[in-house]
């Protein structure tokens, strides 16, 4: 197959893998109420359960991949999921009926992108095609939520479940496809000689520092996007609107950001561009902790959006390098998000108690950033090689 068609179908794949999880998320809590009549306290512990769950999915499953060498199936069973789990919570009116779905089809079907992400770099992909795959899933998550919206709008709460369930057929026949394409031996020999480990080998306290420092940057993302609307009201005393316009114009670049990054990795190794994303990430802190109007407050989104797209694309490259497991690697990056979200509250707590006000998080963040940083270069540090001793006999 040439290479455009073939990246085309990963393309389409990355957008439509976006598209079904920027449609369930973002709606869950909306239908857990509307369809289910759960109380706020129960939306609060079924979504707690429901992440516990995916948290252990994507670890288990891509391992089993892992094991098998096969990426392509578990991702065609995770879209078949998806439709019975949309099957599921149509057809129910009962929580604890529409919980144990979540639970048993919700979970593991949330693995399918962690796989697509993996599936290219055991077939030979190098950093910036997983980049670039990375940024076709933003921009499905830039469009899906409003786009679930308008359908909720119009059509109704379980409208959603039937685009989700379309989408969820139309992920299932893009998996044919990469399935077939790879019968037809097109990525026979990258399948049989992974992606090198560029770079100096990396020990096992390497990956346990990196794994830290995403955490805590994945942290600092979540804590300012949780706040931001109250630091813009509260703070700045601006209108709610800035709020929603600084967000969406950080969401904006950060998908030419992620393209930028992917052809900068080609020639700039993954450990030095998360430098420059961390350098960028302290001086957006510093600088929102200061920002007084909403001029300032939308120019510093450039530097917000390279910072997120160096964590969320390079990062996931990163994670690839450093876990000789492709599966096993986007499955512990996916989870720096998931415990990065934990993470955020007390930051948001300790941050917002002090004089700064909401300020204060941003100011926090940035240390949490410059902490994140001194993790990735001692982890550059600790993946060096010893020096061999040579002498004479």
């Amino acid at each position: 197959m040439p290479a455009r068609p073939a990246r085309l179908l990963t393309s389409s794949a990355a957008l439509l893998w976006g598209l079904q999880f920027a449609f369930l998320v973002p709606s869950l809590a909306l239908l857990l109420v509307t369809l289910y009549d759960a109380t706020p306290g129960e939306v609060g512990w079924v979504l707690a359960v429901y992440n516990g769950a995916g948290f252990v999915a994507t670890l288990l499953l891509p391992a089993w991949a892992d094991r098998r060498g096969d990426y392509l199936h578990p991702l065609g069973l995770c879209a078949l999921l998806t439709v019975a789990l949309a099957a599921v919570l149509a057809a129910t009116t009962a929580l604890p009926v529409a919980v144990a779905a979540l639970l048993v089809l919700g979970a593991p079907a949330g693995v399918g992108v962690t796989l697509l992400f993996a599936h290219p770099r055991h077939a030979g992909a190098g950093a910036d095609e997983v980049v670039r795959t990375r940024a076709v899933v933003s921009f499905a998550w830039v469009a899906g939520p409003p786009v679930a919206t308008l359908l909720v709008g119009s059509l109704g709460d379980r409208a959603v479940l039937v685009a989700l369930a379309v989408v969820a057929v139309l992920n299932l026949l893009t998996t044919l496809g990469l399935l077939a394409r790879e019968r037809r031996g097109r990525d026979a020999a990258a399948a049989r000689a992974p992606a090198a480990q560029d770079g100096a080998p990396v020990t096992r306290a390497a990956v346990v520092l990196v794994v830290v420092a995403f955490v805590a940057l994945q942290a600092t993302n979540s804590s300012v996007v949780a706040v931001m609307t109250l630091f813009v009201t509260r703070d700045l005393g601006l209108d709610v609107v800035w709020a929603g316009i600084a967000l969406g114009v950080s969401a904006g670049l950060e998908i030419p950001a992620l393209l930028l990054a992917g052809r900068l990795s080609r020639r700039v190794p993954d450990l030095s561009l998360v430098v420059t994303g961390c350098l960028a990430g302290v001086a957006y802190y510093v600088a929102m902790a200061l920002v007084g109007g909403p001029v300032a407050l939308l120019l510093l989104q450039v530097l917000n959006a390279w910072f997120f797209a160096v964590v969320a694309g390079v990062g996931l490259a990163l994670f690839q390098r450093v876990v000789p497991r492709p599966g096993l690697a986007s499955g512990l990056y996916a989870n720096t998000r998931r415990v990065g979200g934990v993470v955020s509250g007390p930051v948001i707590g300790v941050g917002a108690s002090g004089s700064l006000g909401y300020g204060g998080v941003f100011a926090l963040c940035a240390g949490l950033t410059v902490l994140a940083l001194a993790l990735v270069v001692l982890a550059a540090r600790t993946s060096r090689p010893p020096a061999v001793a040579t002498g004479t006999s």
